[in-house]
């Protein structure tokens, strides 16, 4: 008989939420995928931060421990764009622990439209019950047999899962060297995870040109996320989560805007 030997991240992580059984619902996956986990995977790490409020560097120290590029040498715009995508993918991966609602009440905003959208989302997150948020992400994303929406590339530009979209993904990220995570079962053409990778391009922890970033957005990210968001505004489902479907259209319409526009 195989025994799994958790590591202490993912034993802080299961103790958070009270469980493994708990964990996997949070983040949408099969409790047999979770109790067959030595270590929190890569491509979860987010998920896992978000539902349960322990920190990436605690899960994942050896991934997030030391900061890939210096203070200096990454752009304030480019730092700003990571931190945007990564709560994007938080807020995708997983409902977001008590922990993180109560961060989310500190964003601050101003008169443009990101600056808005920032404080509608406090405003939600300070009006938002943790379990029915829980809830409410369910219903959007999981279901019983599937959610309201549909949050893969595939769908989006198909109609259907699986299809010509992710091969052409999955072959692009493997010209740019980005891996798939070993026990991830999540096609890579989730919303969560093109967010994640579009963070690692702002970061630099995935290096890539501006060009090739440029590419990678207009061929994954851009023909359909903001259809995503917007269809999150208007979901049957949503309350918290209209929020975060106003903050993800803006700030995808400012990416498009300033990809294309770009010298």
């Amino acid at each position: 008989m195989e025994v799994h030997v958790r590591d202490d991240g993912l034993e802080r992580a299961i103790d958070a939420v009270g469980g493994v059984a708990q964990l996997a619902r949070k983040i949408g996956i099969s409790q047999p995928s979770v109790s067959n986990w030595s270590k929190v995977p890569a491509q979860r790490v987010v998920a896992v931060e978000a539902a349960t409020g322990v920190s990436r560097n605690a899960l994942r120290p050896d991934l997030y421990s030391e900061p890939l590029l210096s203070e200096q040498s990454i752009d304030p715009v480019d730092a700003a764009r990571a931190q945007e995508y990564l709560l994007l993918a938080a807020l995708l991966s997983a409902a977001p622990s008590r922990k993180l609602l109560d961060q989310l009440t500190a964003l601050s905003g101003d008169a443009t439209p990101l600056g808005r959208a920032h404080s509608e989302l406090a405003a939600a997150a300070a009006n938002a019950v943790a379990a029915k948020v829980e809830r409410e992400y369910f219903d959007l994303f999981v279901g019983l047999g599937r959610g309201e929406l549909l949050p893969y590339a595939s769908y989006y530009l198909t109609g259907f899962l699986n299809e010509r979209p992710l091969s052409r993904l999955r072959a692009d990220l493997a010209a740019l060297g980005i891996e798939r995570a070993a026990n991830n079962s999540e096609p890579e053409d989730h919303a969560a995870i093109l967010c994640e990778i579009m963070a690692g391009f702002a970061a630099g922890r995935f290096p890539a040109s501006f060009e090739a970033q440029r590419a990678f957005f207009d061929k994954h990210v851009g023909l359909w996320m903001g259809r995503l968001f917007a269809d999150i505004e208007r979901a049957e489902s949503a309350v918290f989560y209209r929020a975060v479907g106003a903050l993800g259209r803006a700030f995808i319409e400012i990416e498009t805007e300033a990809f294309t526009f770009a010298n």
